[in-house]
């Protein structure tokens, strides 16, 4: 109980934060905390994949793409409603993960990397063969008025800095509920039977594949709703992510914040967005002086900060 009454402070006092900074951050970092906290989004659902299934996936940039360009390209092209595009965009990803876990979860380990690393790459290059539609690297940029819209009498604009904050913590706090609901459940103890010993899981009577499915498909659907809000947020959507780092910048977050912990996701999207940020202001050779720092933070951190945080003193983090 007295962990379960920590943990909710922990991630409450999150939330709570995360509202307030929005009145005293500048124009620059309100801005910024906004796409934080969309691409934490993305890295909570990579998290539920590796950090809780055990599931190392090198493809997850084609279920953000398919948010990104379901949603994208349904206002562009269809003039859809934003709030329908958004949820085009989120069906999509979990239609592709479903269909794609079909396939590569008939492998394991190193077979399964490369086996979404493989549809990842197909799915960069679709949206490069297809440039008469998607624009390729130019990509397509949405119109202001494409990205306002009427909902219960009050006029949303996703281009309002205050408005699309809200929206994007209203994201962030949903992928947050679901991951801590997922984890509190059986089924989520399950997961991470499948993670640390899958064979004897099978034993136990468990369906292992049917899980890991179910996680993947969870994964891609956080995956996509990242990607959706993200187009619908900043207005612009090309072929750039879908390409491979945007599969392994959710690796690297969760490596950094925690694996298979709830908050270290967020934790590694901060860290490593402000670490690019403020690299690339002092020098172009930015990537040498994050790697350098990554390494140290390994070596001091080896679970992550969150999972060390958890290893070391507190033990009650989810």
């Amino acid at each position: 109980m007295i962990a379960n009454q920590r943990s909710l402070i922990l991630h409450a006092g999150l939330i709570v934060i995360l509202f307030a900074l929005q009145f005293l951050l500048p124009d620059y970092h309100h801005t910024n905390f906004t796409s934080i906290m969309v691409l934490a989004t993305y890295a909570m659902g990579y998290n539920i994949l590796v950090g809780y299934t055990g599931l190392l996936s090198l493809g997850h940039a084609m279920f953000f793409a398919a948010g990104l360009y379901g949603a994208g390209m349904g206002v562009y092209y269809l003039e859809l409603h934003p709030v329908l595009a958004f949820i085009l965009g989120s069906v999509a990803g979990l239609l592709l993960a479903i269909a794609i876990g079909l396939i590569a979860l008939r492998t394991t380990g190193v077979a399964f990397m490369i086996v979404t690393l493989m549809f990842a790459q197909a799915a960069f290059l679709v949206t490069l063969y297809f440039n008469d539609i998607t624009h390729g690297d130019e990509g397509l940029t949405l119109t202001q008025a494409a990205r306002g819209f009427d909902l219960l009498g009050w006029h949303v604009d996703l281009t309002n800095p205050s408005q699309r904050y809200n929206l994007a913590l209203a994201l962030f706090l949903g992928a947050l509920l679901l991951c801590l609901a997922l984890v509190r459940s059986p089924v989520g103890r399950v997961l991470v039977a499948i993670r640390e010993n899958e064979e004897r899981t099978k034993m136990l009577g468990y369906d292992a594949r049917r899980y890991k499915l179910l996680a993947l498909s969870l994964s891609g659907l956080l995956s996509s709703a990242a990607g959706a809000a993200y187009v619908l947020f900043f207005g612009y959507v090309g072929s750039s992510f879908a390409a491979i780092p945007y599969s392994i910048y959710p690796l690297l977050w969760v490596l950094l914040g925690g694996v298979g912990t709830v908050v270290g996701p967020v934790i590694g999207t901060l860290l490593m967005f402000y670490l690019i940020e403020i690299s690339r202001d002092h020098t172009s050779s930015y990537m040498i002086v994050v790697g350098v720092v990554l390494v140290l933070l390994v070596l001091w951190f080896p679970k992550g900060i969150a999972g060390t945080i958890r290893a070391r003193w507190w033990g009650w983090i989810p």
